[in-house]
């Protein structure tokens, strides 16, 4: 096993430790707790990114940490794990089973790993540069649909954007892009990625997204043959949101949306 494909398991594993002190909560009725920026909480999350930080701390020791629930541990060290140990708790905390943990692996901006897992559906998702992209242990890859007419496209939410600036631009951008193609849903979060690198759907995107929610993402779409960018079309998971698509969609799904840059195809990086 290559150090990538060493990392990747590693990634799952820390991904499965938080998916399942996560799974042990769900449906049980938990207390939501609303925070500072309006999302919610419960202490599943909590408990489940402890899960993760635990699995990661006993194995490498040296490493960074950075969660959404619990902060940052060793800020300054050349590696950091990121953790966001229940992606769609508004979906959680309703009993919606398209909810997600995610865990990613950064040595300074690159990405070295990401994984994700679904355990109330019962995936997995893993990627590292060069090792491809694993959908419950077999590789996985984007669709080949060049058309947006015959295009699945998703968000998370498509009323989220800020009514004003750029969120209003953005949630314009949703509508046009939404009224051009077959299919358009929501529900999405991390889920919504994960269709777009099995090649259930076409396009993914949001608006709003922390470094957590979006560093598993750059491996796991690339390696499955799509491109990702933040809405500015650089290639970053610290820009703030996301656009993931199948490769043939990509110029064209940014152009629809007002993304100011084509995204990069994956020959050119």
């Amino acid at each position: 096993m290559s150090g990538a494909q060493a990392m990747m398991e590693a990634a799952l594993e820390a991904a499965r430790a938080a998916g399942a002190a996560a799974l042990a909560g769900f449906g049980r009725g938990l207390a939501v707790e609303i925070k500072g920026d309006g999302s919610p909480v419960t202490e599943a999350d909590r408990s489940a990114e402890r899960a993760a930080r635990e699995w990661i701390a006993q194995r490498f020791p040296d490493d960074g940490i950075l969660g959404e629930e619990h902060g940052a541990e060793r800020p300054y060290a050349p590696r950091r794990w990121l953790i966001d140990p229940i992606d769609g708790t508004k979906s959680y905390v309703r009993g919606v089973p398209l909810w997600g943990s995610m865990v990613a692996l950064v040595e300074g901006d690159r990405v070295m790993a990401g994984a994700m897992v679904f355990p109330a559906l019962g995936e997995t998702i893993a990627a590292a540069p060069s090792c491809g992209a694993w959908w419950n242990g077999a590789r996985c890859s984007v669709s080949r649909v060049a058309d947006l007419a015959r295009a699945t496209v998703l968000t998370t939410d498509a009323g989220s954007s800020a009514a004003t600036g750029d969120g209003a631009a953005r949630r314009e951008g949703w509508q046009r892009l939404a009224s051009r193609a077959a299919v358009s849903r929501t529900w999405g979060d991390c889920y919504g990625y994960l269709l777009v690198a099995t090649g259930r759907a076409e396009v993914m995107v949001d608006p709003i997204l922390a470094a957590w929610d979006a560093a598993a993402l750059v491996p796991i779409v690339e390696e499955a043959g799509g491109a990702f960018s933040d809405w500015r079309g650089e290639r970053s998971f610290t820009g703030g949101s996301a656009i993931a698509t199948n490769t043939a969609l990509a110029d064209e799904a940014r152009r629809v949306l007002g993304s100011d840059m084509p995204a990069l195809r994956r020959e050119e990086r």
